[in-house]
């Protein structure tokens, strides 16, 4: 059906409950790449200081094992502490910096979203079938072809790098360790900057077709928009009710001042305000009441039934509902003619001697 295709773009509010779910677009492609160009960097950097400590190691554990008269357990266990010692002080810096660069790359992609939902368990995701239809979509093929693409990119630059090198890698043999080691390292740098400039352009393919994959999976139809309005804004039907209501018992009590009115003008039946002026209370006379058409007509009879002078005066009357609102004074262009009317009107009911 129609209105169960998502062609709505998502709305601020479902963009805000899905950062907070943390469905946020990220590339898992730019996080390796990210993390292999540094970690590689570092170990280029590190190389002296981690080449050294395991020379070292290497020259105890050969002097240890010659001056140990006996092999026993304990022996065993000081030189495999020391090993494991000497590691992993090589190691640390390198794990430590893959782990600062992905949550750097991550925390860029996501703006730094911090969310523990994603870790509830959720019975959702024990779903047989659910995991099958997962297995066949759209997104798992292209992971596919990308895994696909990486290791023939791999295989292609592994064997070119060798086939050159094959020669030379043979003779190390009688090359002394430290230049060894160091070409080798030059050699695998090389190879890691070539795989890296590839898997960069394959990164920012993906980087972008996982944000136009999340755009799309958060389009919404047009019945889940409508409902998100109601819950947020209200149902507009119940929200006119409302208002109507309100608007109804306004009218009532403002129909319940129409007989403490000094005087209602009108035009015949298309406008009537209604007047008070308490000389003690009010600086200029104050707008009790005002209309068209029906309550206008509705506020001429009230006003009679008690007995409220009402005059006719169509400039007047159509001047003044237009600039003044309700329970607001007059304004001073009007004060004059009002102010006869006024007097005119209590002389008439004996208010002013």
């Amino acid at each position: 059906m129609a209105s169960e295709e998502k062609t709505e773009k998502a709305t601020p509010k479902k963009r805000r409950d899905q950062r907070k779910e943390g469905n946020v677009a990220s590339s898992k492609d730019v996080i390796a790449v990210a993390s292999l160009i540094g970690c590689f960097y570092c170990l280029q950097m590190l190389f002296p200081v981690i080449y050294e400590s395991l020379r070292d190691t290497m020259i105890f554990q050969i002097s240890a094992v010659e001056s140990i008269e006996e092999l026993s357990l304990g022996n065993l266990q000081m030189l495999g502490m020391k090993a494991v010692t000497v590691l992993s002080k090589c190691i640390f810096p390198l794990g430590v910096i893959s782990l600062a660069i992905g949550v750097v790359a991550t925390g860029i992609q996501t703006r730094f979203n911090v969310t523990t939902k994603p870790l509830k368990f959720k019975l959702s995701k024990l779903n047989p079938l659910k995991g099958i239809k997962n297995m066949f979509s759209v997104k798992q093929v292209v992971e596919l072809l990308k895994a696909v693409i990486k290791i023939i990119i791999l295989g292609v630059i592994l064997y070119g790098i060798l086939k050159d090198e094959i020669v030379v890698i043979a003779q190390m043999m009688d090359i002394d360790p430290l230049s060894s080691a160091a070409y080798v390292l030059k050699e695998i740098m090389s190879m890691v900057l070539k795989v890296a400039m590839v898997f960069a352009a394959i990164a920012g393919f993906d980087y972008f077709y996982q944000r136009w994959s999340y755009e799309k999976n958060l389009k919404m139809t047009k019945e889940e928009v409508k409902e998100e309005y109601k819950q947020t804004e209200g149902d507009p039907k119940i929200k006119g009710k409302i208002r109507s209501l309100q608007q109804s018992m306004a009218r009532s009590r403002m129909m319940q001042a129409v007989p403490d009115a000094d005087v209602i003008i009108r035009n015949p039946t298309h406008y009537a305000v209604a007047l008070r002026y308490d000389i003690d209370k009010d600086n200029a006379p104050v707008v009790i009441a005002k209309g068209q058409d029906l309550i206008a007509l509705k506020i001429v009879e009230i006003g009679e039934a008690h007995k409220v002078t009402v005059i006719e005066n169509k400039p007047l009357a159509r001047g003044i509902y237009a600039s003044t609102p309700l329970g607001g004074q007059i304004p001073a262009e009007y004060y004059g003619v009002v102010a006869e009317i006024l007097v005119e009107v209590f002389r008439m009911n004996k208010k002013l001697v």
